[in-house]
């Protein structure tokens, strides 16, 4: 939590932050990974690391597969805060109106109601109250950095729980100077963005509500502490990140061994496709014969990880080494189709029209940010993409229609835009020309980012007919690169023992464990 050495009598050690907690960026939740801990706590008989294994079953007990569990998660939580600049906690909301809500309505209700009634009897009655104040002291108290004796001793002092109850049995306990007390030191305490939550308690005059306020407060500047926290340990995360996750992921190897099934099906599949490809090129005629086709470790991985840009994120499970960057991988991909999307609608736009429109570069920057609006959740399972880009070829026809007319030309006859519109429409189905055409040359620009040792230093050339979303394929290449380089990094040891015994077999991985030992 951000101190105020302003405002604080004893945090004169710990400047009052600048930077105001926002909660604009909810928590990355970790439940999106629990479905894929099953690859690494399933019972398998395969080794570690081996794509075949020969050996017996080997029994994984209810510990070790915990243990997995739990280093999964503490990696994943270490991953998120390290590579995602906006990874915050955030205050849980139950769902509005929902049977939870209700019944957490009504309970909190209830028990501020009864504490209202036995402040308000005849003699009245404090012991829930004296509770609540020892609540909030701990709480106080764990919002204190280890230099903050004399408010520690402050706090201690004024909210000594057992001083309190002498005063309340001979009626001489101030309730209402307790909770002034509490919201000043509160005021010390909290985060700027908290200021004026903490003015509004100050100008609330029924005990009851003033104390309800506190602990809502109180909920919020615990979130504010932790966020504080978060900030500060990133830059520490990050330095160790790499051997880090290295380290949990081999403990998670050594509980399960199935933890790189998925992992090695995912680097064989680019092997074999690789091994296809070098056989169909040696029948070519003229093509150079060789004894056995020989493959490129980096070649195959490289193009293992391009082939995260056609996964099936909702029906294909992830490689194992992946599942931290899952969701970030998932989402450059919807965005990568949809700029891929737009490409394919201006090449046909160019090419239909491109002769009306020359010269006219705030007509293409309008077009294409109508396309982008309109192609918003496209990815969802509801989205009908047909209507989608019938909608985006009608309103092209429209804006080319009026930027012609503003030139005092001819607009589109019918039959020129009803051509339009189904070029448009057509791009959506299997096996189009121009999609593929569009695909490929993203595939070759992704691919050229993966050969360069900094694509954030030298950005590589686009290729022809990605101009019009250069800015944006550049920005989502660097993102796409800086994933794959540092899963490189964590991950690198283990790719290469599968490569190796996908590539040169068992007896080069006894060649290689007998050098490693010696």
């Amino acid at each position: 939590m951000p101190f105020n050495g302003e405002k604080q009598h004893v945090g004169e050690d710990q400047p009052r932050d600048s930077d105001s907690p926002r909660f604009s960026e909810s928590m990355a939740s970790l439940s999106d990974y629990e479905c894929s801990r099953q690859s690494f706590t399933s019972d398998s008989s395969s080794k570690s690391s081996s794509p075949a294994s020969t050996s017996p079953p080997r029994v994984v007990t209810f510990d070790k597969v915990m243990a997995a569990a739990r280093n999964l998660s503490n990696m994943t939580l270490v991953h998120e805060i390290a590579v995602n600049e906006s990874f915050q906690l955030k205050q849980d909301a139950l769902p509005e109106n929902s049977l939870a809500s209700q019944v957490k309505h009504i309970v909190h209700q209830a028990f501020w109601d009864v504490l209202e009634s036995e402040l308000n009897a005849e003699p009245p009655e404090y012991e829930h109250a004296i509770k609540l104040f020892e609540e909030i002291r701990e709480t106080l108290l764990s919002f204190l950095t280890p230099g903050g004796n004399r408010l520690r001793n402050q706090i201690c002092e004024v909210l000594d729980t057992d001083l309190i109850r002498q005063q309340a049995e001979h009626r001489a306990v101030d309730i209402q100077g307790l909770a002034n007390y509490v919201i000043s030191t509160m005021g010390k305490l909290c985060a700027p963005v908290r200021d004026d939550d903490v003015r509004e308690l100050k100008a609330t005059s029924n005990i009851v509500e003033v104390l309800r306020q506190i602990f809502h407060v109180l909920d919020l500047m615990k979130i504010d502490m932790v966020n504080f926290t978060i900030r500060s340990l990133r830059p520490h995360l990050q330095c160790q990140l790499v051997d880090y996750e290295r380290t949990k992921f081999q403990e998670i190897l050594e509980e399960t061994p199935s933890a790189l099934d998925q992992t090695t099906e995912w680097l064989k599949e680019s092997v074999n496709e690789e091994l296809l490809s070098l056989s169909e090129t040696a029948l070519t005629p003229g093509a150079e014969n060789s004894s056995k086709p020989s493959l490129s470790p980096t070649l195959v991985l490289n193009n293992s990880y391009l082939k995260l840009l056609h996964w099936d994120y909702q029906k294909k499970e992830l490689p194992e080494t992946l599942i931290t960057d899952g969701a970030r991988l998932q989402e450059l991909t919807e965005k990568l189709n949809q700029l891929k999307i737009i490409a394919c609608l201006s090449l046909i736009t160019n090419n239909m029209v491109g002769a009306l429109t020359e010269g006219l570069s705030e007509l293409a920057n309008r077009l294409k940010r109508i396309s982008a609006v309109l192609l918003e959740g496209m990815n969802k399972e509801t989205t009908n993409l047909k209507e989608v880009l019938n909608s985006i070829g009608a309103q092209t026809c429209v804006e080319i229609n009026k930027a012609l007319a503003e030139r005092g030309l001819s607009i589109l006859n019918a039959e020129v835009q009803a051509n339009l519109i189904g070029q448009f429409s057509s791009i959506e189905k299997e096996g189009n020309p121009i999609w593929s055409l569009i695909d490929k040359r993203t595939q070759l620009y992704m691919k050229s980012l993966l050969c360069l040792p900094s694509p954030q230093k030298c950005m590589p050339p686009v290729p022809g007919g990605l101009a019009v979303i250069q800015q944006e394929l550049e920005a989502l290449g660097s993102q796409y690169a800086n994933i794959v380089n540092l899963n490189r990094q964590v991950y690198g040891p283990f790719y290469a023992n599968i490569l190796r015994k996908l590539l040169f077999g068992e007896e080069a991985m006894g060649k290689a464990d007998a050098s490693s030992s010696n």
